[in-house]
């Protein structure tokens, strides 16, 4: 079963004093069974946040430890710095990030809640998908009057806390706890320093936007409806929270933002929006940061957005896309953009994930030149198959940018996605299937002294060995796929990369019948002889297909360059 995974993204109230930081990261590291993704203080802000990940007991162990040890470590009566707080570890919230549900990180949240509320001096307030109670969920009203502000706040009864005393503990102060949607905290710096002018583009584009007023939008009377309240005039972009400051740290203006939900106003889209806001008021956007980390589909997303701006092929690589994402976002203005550190998914990577897909092609010849079984003709196979795949993509997005053929740019465009997505499976199957044989041999070495041991043995050595057989199947399926798009490069692609399709159609459709060698060698000592021959018979005829359609355009290749 695949585990389930939470991210926990603390927010303390320390962002200057690098040896406390790191006495609180301490306490998360202790803990077996998560990972710290990333450490981000800021000095201006006096504020860290730290990004961990692991499985739901683990998370919640590591978060009370780190809790406890802020509030031992930081003095909130004589904390100063430009963001909102309210306490040593100001919010902390659970994000759902693989086989969980919403409902469960939110249960989680609160079994940390208790914990805290029961065990320490700090009150403890739930929020976002935590908090039943819909008029006090949303954090900026819970943090209303900060720090200075609680300690007559938690005496009203509507105010009292989730967990823990009704009393404001002046050192620590309280802590929020819930769980949310994953938030991208973004930063887009501003070629001034006025903090008026990021505000009111910060009002442009935020979701709550602005009061309305007579007359003069800034400083005129304000609109009240027939309840007596201020009427608001929407800002530009849903699930989006901003403000406008001063960072002395850059000596910029910026507008800080977090996108609440980036599916529903992407970073890009919220970039472009701040750009149309800046240009109206005579200042430009010079960069942005990320604080924390982003979700890889965000940065692609965003790499497509720019290269279509820009009428050029999306049918590039994952690397191209977060490359023109950065460039195009300004994220390396004020200092590099690391995506093995800044992206999530890439921080949960191990080195056994591509383990072979990341050696050179010199490298990769070596390794499987030597006396080691794997890799073996299984992830060369698919590797093939990649090679293949590419060459077709390759077609693709020459075709997309010869001169000439703009107006079918989208359509080669949309081939060159395809092809990327089918190279992109089959370079995981390169290394999936070398993972699949060390299954077995996990399998083999298990331990065999009694009679259940021995069976337990004998039916996971099974298991993984039908997964070893499943594998190039999946490698067969996946090179099959790349047939639609050679035959279109064939047809309508690039005249002067006929032979590249040729290539790729050899490629693949060695890919094919090397896979299926795999599948019959892995199923001949299976003792599930049903499953082994529905696999084989399955194999046999995706063979027969694959070998008559690759063959086709072989030899329609061969008459063209007569």
């Amino acid at each position: 079963m695949n585990k389930q995974l939470i991210e926990c993204v603390p927010n303390f109230s320390e962002g200057r004093d690098l040896n406390i930081i790191k006495q609180i990261t301490n306490e998360i590291e202790s803990v077996d069974g998560v990972k710290l993704l990333d450490v981000d203080p800021g000095a201006a802000t006096n504020r860290t946040v730290v990004t961990f990940v692991g499985t739901p007991q683990a998370v919640v162990d590591a978060a009370y430890k780190a809790i406890v040890k802020a509030g031992e470590l930081i003095d909130m009566s004589k904390h100063t710095g430009e963001h909102a707080r309210m306490g040593a570890t100001d919010v902390c919230p659970f994000i759902p990030v693989a086989n969980i549900s919403m409902e469960e990180t939110s249960e989680w949240a609160v079994k940390l809640a208790k914990q805290v509320g029961e065990t320490t001096h700090i009150p403890t307030y739930l929020y976002g998908a935590s908090q039943p109670n819909t008029s006090r969920n949303v954090l900026s009203i819970i943090r209303a009057g900060e720090y200075e502000g609680f300690f007559e706040k938690i005496k009203k009864p509507e105010w009292k806390p989730d967990f823990g005393p009704a009393e404001y503990s002046a050192r620590s102060g309280a802590t929020t706890i819930g769980a949310r949607d994953f938030l991208i905290a973004y930063n887009i710096n501003l070629n001034t320093k006025s903090t008026r002018i990021a505000n009111r583009v910060a009002f442009d584009v935020r979701e709550t936007g602005r009061v309305a007023r007579e007359g003069n939008p800034y400083n005129g009377k304000i609109i009240k409806d027939e309840n007596g309240e201020s009427v608001r005039i929407s800002g530009t972009c849903k699930a989006v929270q901003a403000v406008g400051w001063f960072i002395d740290e850059y000596d910029v203006a910026q507008v800080s933002a977090n996108l609440t939900n980036f599916n529903i106003t992407p970073i890009h889209t919220f970039f472009d929006e701040v750009q149309k806001s800046c240009i109206d008021r005579g200042v430009r956007i010079t960069g942005s940061e990320l604080v924390g980390l982003i979700p890889l589909n965000a940065m692609l997303d965003a790499g497509r957005h720019y290269l279509q701006k820009q009428g050029r092929s999306l049918g590039v690589d994952d690397s191209e896309l977060i490359h023109i994402a950065v460039k195009s976002l300004g994220l390396d203005e004020l200092g590099p953009f690391d995506p093995e550190k800044k992206i999530i998914e890439y921080q949960l990577r191990s080195d056994e994930d591509e383990k072979l897909v990341s050696l050179t092609a010199k490298q990769l010849a070596n390794e499987t030149a030597s006396e080691s079984m794997a890799p073996g003709g299984g992830s060369i196979a698919a590797y093939v198959g990649a090679l293949g795949a590419s060459l077709g993509t390759m077609v693709a997005n020459l075709s997309a940018n010869k001169p000439g053929w703009e107006e079918q740019t989208t359509t080669f465009s949309d081939w060159a996605v395809k092809g990327q997505a089918i190279k992109q499976e089959l370079l995981y199957l390169v290394d999936e299937d070398t993972r699949s044989f060390n299954r077995i041999i996990d399998a083999i070495r298990m331990p065999k002294d009694s009679e259940q041991e021995k069976e337990a043995r004998k039916e996971a050595i099974e298991k993984s060995s039908q997964y070893a057989a499943e594998v190039p199947y999946k490698v067969m399926q996946t090179a099959y796929g790349s047939l639609e798009l050679l035959q279109a490069m064939l047809d309508i692609g690039n005249p002067a990369s006929v032979t590249d399709t040729g290539v790729g159609a050899l490629c693949s459709l060695t890919a094919v019948e090397g896979a299926c060698m795999n599948v019959r060698i892995n199923t001949k000592d299976l003792s599930d002889r049903a499953f082994a021959d529905k696999l084989n018979a399955k194999a046999a005829e995706l063979l027969s297909i694959a070998k008559e359609d690759f063959t086709a355009i072989i030899e329609a290749v061969n008459k063209k360059i007569v």
